[in-house]
């Protein structure tokens, strides 16, 4: 069975049960036990996620099939569905175990999710699970001015961390409710451990000596940057700009092995690998000293020209895995949650680990610090000798050179493979929406579906990332975009026999229902992670997996061709991320209020898909409803 996330595929197997239920003991969320006032008070007032009720999950996983599957699949179904909801059968039994659970913890799936989509996850990170984030290109071209940008961003994020240590971090909300923050609390000082079979998580904040240094990667090299003085204060932008200074004048030749290369390769060898590496005393402190680091700042070189219609997917790939090893796929640490990427001609982004939180907390960062960098410098001359920045070294044995030229090898195949658009809607952005009294998001969802339609002429499982944060220690769950009703708007949109007003009102109706299971999905009445939760409630209680979870239907569902998301922020940004299946495509995208910013990706190596085609598609379909929209006055009513 494969479960996704966002941007994640996982195959859960017959597992022996504690492999599944027992959470790593290094993947703990910061609990209210450990984090006081502001944030404590905040948390415990949240509600816990709740339990669907199962014949109402049944019901709609019925409805999310009728637009993908075929009528005999279907029938099918419907009679397995018949046989799981019986009195005193197995699906009653498994709901009840899962309402006991949902009783006896904070979140009851909370821990199995970050275990079944990300940890136990065996594909690499890089492109199949962590996002890329590009933001605008900044106004520097040379060495000095990447050097001061990077110090105003190092220090734009210490700003940000004072509000995270102190708990003055602002409450967010979503339709006046408070949402959970803790996700906020787990993404600086934190760091993925790669295992044999499953990967941990270990969260050096709220540790008794918390993490005092960022790392910096330039030229492969990796070096630890204290950012805090003696007396606790944080260095000033200046101070920064000189270590960052002694950083790139001690390592101005890419001529070391890239030993952060071996972090692109599957879980299971790098897994390996890092055994191998960390057997060496010193290599094993160079690692350790990077995990711990409050997060990673990657200085690249200077990207080669490529034409602006191009450069933004191309920026975008430098982002999510930097291009391969000839480029800067091994100057990252692709295991660390956090890393702000900032190239030589002004190419800036972030690359994060996606395990311990989504895109919203991570781009709520980003604006902060991006707002942080444009306000005016003031010159802060300090006359205390800072000590020189720590170069770590690396012993490089044969084991580890032959595990470096596997990776460089695999990871040349997959930035091959992976093919990126970058596309900026300009017609119109939220506006035009809004204008028609419909949610920008609906719109841009049915938009796609009429894309893909256009393309390949059938519906597929669509995905799109709905939060859990209105619940204590919530993450995500799905938006199932291809309903019954897009279905019927994307079939009949290019039908000359259909007229325009019965096309406004079957837009209107696709994009009501795409908002309706919108707000179903954030009040935690979805129905993918209950089916989820009822089959590893199977394997905890040890009895046969239900028919239901081995149906035909049931692995189409969750074959997502289209992966979407959006998020939004206040900067011009866009995040990106690759497919979930070989077939499908990512789409990410940020409305802004006059254009929106998608990035579409898709796998070379697959002959069905095209991005390029289908970015057109995308742009042809949002400007062929808007038209509708206009030509017919009724739809402003």
């Amino acid at each position: 069975m494969w479960v996704f996330c966002s941007r994640t595929a996982v195959k859960v197997g017959m597992a022996k049960p504690c492999s599944l239920v027992k959470p790593c003991y290094l993947v703990k969320p910061v609990s209210a036990t450990r984090v006081a006032g502001r944030y404590l008070s905040h948390q415990k007032g949240l509600p816990s996620l709740p339990v669907p009720p199962l014949q109402q999950t049944c019901q709609r996983y019925i409805a999310a099939l009728e637009p993908i599957v075929e009528v005999d699949e279907l029938r099918h179904t419907k009679q397995l569905l018949e046989n799981f909801q019986k009195p005193g059968g197995v699906g009653e039994r498994l709901q009840r175990g899962l309402e006991k659970r949902a009783s006896n913890t904070e979140n009851w799936l909370s821990d199995w999710w970050v275990q079944v989509a990300y940890l136990d996850y065996r594909m690499p990170v890089v492109v199949h699970s962590s996002p890329g984030l590009l933001l605008p290109r900044m106004n520097f071209s040379d060495k000095e001015g990447q050097i001061r940008f990077a110090a105003r961003l190092i220090a734009g994020v210490l700003d940000f961390k004072t509000m995270i240590d102190n708990e003055t971090l602002p409450v967010e909300y979503l339709g006046g409710k408070p949402l959970c923050m803790n996700q906020y609390y787990e993404v600086l000082s934190s760091c993925r451990i790669p295992g044999l079979k499953r990967d941990s998580i270990v969260n050096h904040a709220k540790s008794s000596s918390s993490p005092k240094h960022i790392t910096v990667v330039h030229n492969f090299q990796f070096f630890v940057l204290d950012v805090y003085n003696s007396d606790g204060t944080p260095l000033t932008t200046d101070q920064l700009r000189v270590q960052l200074e002694r950083i790139c004048n001690s390592s101005p030749q890419p001529n070391v092995e890239p030993v952060g290369i071996l972090t692109t390769l599957n879980r299971d060898t790098w897994g390996q690998a890092f055994i191998n590496l960390i057997k060496d005393k010193t290599n094993k402190e160079s690692v350790s000293a990077i995990q711990r680091s409050i997060f990673t700042l990657c200085l690249d070189g200077a990207s080669p020209k490529v034409p602006d219609e191009t450069y933004q997917s191309f920026a975008a790939i430098q982002m999510l895995h930097g291009g391969g090893v000839k480029w800067n796929s091994g100057n990252r640490w692709f295991d660390k949650t956090l890393q702000f990427i900032i190239g030589q001609d002004g190419m800036c982004g972030a690359n994060y680990e996606h395990a311990p939180a989504e895109g919203p907390p991570i781009v709520a960062l980003i604006d902060h610090v991006v707002e942080y960098t444009r306000k005016l410098e003031l010159t802060q001359s300090s006359t205390t000798p800072l000590p020189a920045p720590k170069k770590l070294q690396f012993n490089i044995t044969p084991e580890i050179k032959k595990d470096i030229e596997e990776a460089k090898h695999k990871m040349s195949l997959l930035a091959q493979d992976l093919d990126m658009r970058v596309m900026v809607f300009s017609h119109f952005g939220k506006n035009v929406p809004k204008e028609y009294k419909m949610s920008p998001d609906a719109f841009i969802q049915v938009a796609l579906q009429l894309a893909y339609y256009r393309m390949y002429q059938h519906c597929c499982a669509t995905y799109e990332s709905a939060s859990l944060r209105m619940f204590r220690l919530g993450r995500t769950d799905t938006i199932r975009s291809a309903s019954s009703d897009s279905a019927a708007f994307v079939k009949a949109f290019d039908d000359p026999s259909k007229q325009n007003t019965e096309k406004v009102e079957l837009m209107e109706k696709a994009v009501k229902s795409h908002r309706s299971y919108t707000n179903m999905a954030i009040s935690g009445q979805a129905i993918d992670r209950h089916l989820l939760g009822l089959k590893l409630q199977a394997i905890e209680e040890q009895i046969s997996i239900p028919d239901i979870f081995k149906d035909a239907a049931y692995a189409k569902a969750l074959h997502y061709r289209l992966s979407t998301s959006q998020v939004p922020s206040k900067t011009d940004c866009l995040m990106c991320f690759g497919p979930v299946v070989p077939d499908g495509y990512g789409i990410c995208y940020n409305p802004m209020n006059d254009h929106i910013n998608f990035a579409v990706s898709s796998f070379n190596s697959c002959e069905e898909t095209n991005g390029a085609h289908l970015a057109q598609a995308i742009e042809d379909g949002l400007l062929a409803m808007r038209t509708l929209l206009a030509q017919t006055p009724r739809a402003k009513l």
